[in-house]
């Protein structure tokens, strides 16, 4: 049978034009599905890395919360303040803002002469120069008027306090606590580590 090339022509292109839609619609349906199961699949990595964080964070919290202190601030005790005259700084509190000072004693370990001005809630601690190599000396030649020297708080175990601190890299003044102006052990922190305030730690 004789089949004219005209219609055989015919043949081919309708069969190609039909492979090429089908190849087509196969192609949309495939790339449609992977598209949807790779967003299905960011989906479920999304969730899985947010449950992974969640469970570090809970992890962390846990394991902080769990940690024991042993020692604490109880509270602040006093201010100190360094004075290059420290019977005008009594006049001022007695005198004029009527308020009632200690007798001033001598601390040569630390060389300082102190006298605590006593308030209702805590104190003021007046520091006047001792012997040569006084740190209030040292403070009085950058501040000839004076100011705030210190703050002291109040711990419960300064022994503790003091193996902590070192173990977080805060530096200490001295590597030992020494007798303070009440008659008990006191360290101070170096200022530099303590956003720029000389803090004495005082056991209670």
């Amino acid at each position: 049978m004789n089949i004219p090339k005209r219609k055989i022509g015919d043949i081919i292109h309708k069969t190609a034009v039909t492979c090429l839609i089908g190849f087509t619609a196969f192609t949309a349906f495939s790339f449609s599905y992977l598209t949807n199961m790779a967003s299905y699949i960011c989906r479920k990595f999304e969730t899985l890395l947010g449950y992974i964080k969640l469970k570090a964070l809970t992890q962390n919290f846990s394991s902080t919360t769990k940690v024991e202190r042993t020692w604490n601030v109880i509270r602040a005790n006093h201010v100190a303040i360094a004075t290059s005259d420290i019977q005008q700084s009594v006049k001022l509190y007695e005198d004029v803002l009527g308020i009632k000072t200690s007798q001033s004693v001598p601390l040569p370990e630390h060389g300082v002469t102190t006298v605590f001005v006593e308030l209702s809630n805590m104190k003021l601690e007046l520091l006047h120069p001792l012997g040569d190599k006084s740190p209030i000396e040292k403070f009085l030649q950058k501040s000839p008027t004076g100011g705030m020297h210190h703050i002291c708080l109040e711990v419960d175990n300064i022994e503790n306090a003091v193996k902590d601190l070192k173990e977080k890299n805060i530096r200490l003044l001295s590597d030992e606590p020494k007798i303070g102006a009440h008659g008990k052990p006191v360290i101070f922190l170096h200022p530099k580590d303590c956003n720029g305030v000389l803090i004495e730690l005082e056991e209670v």
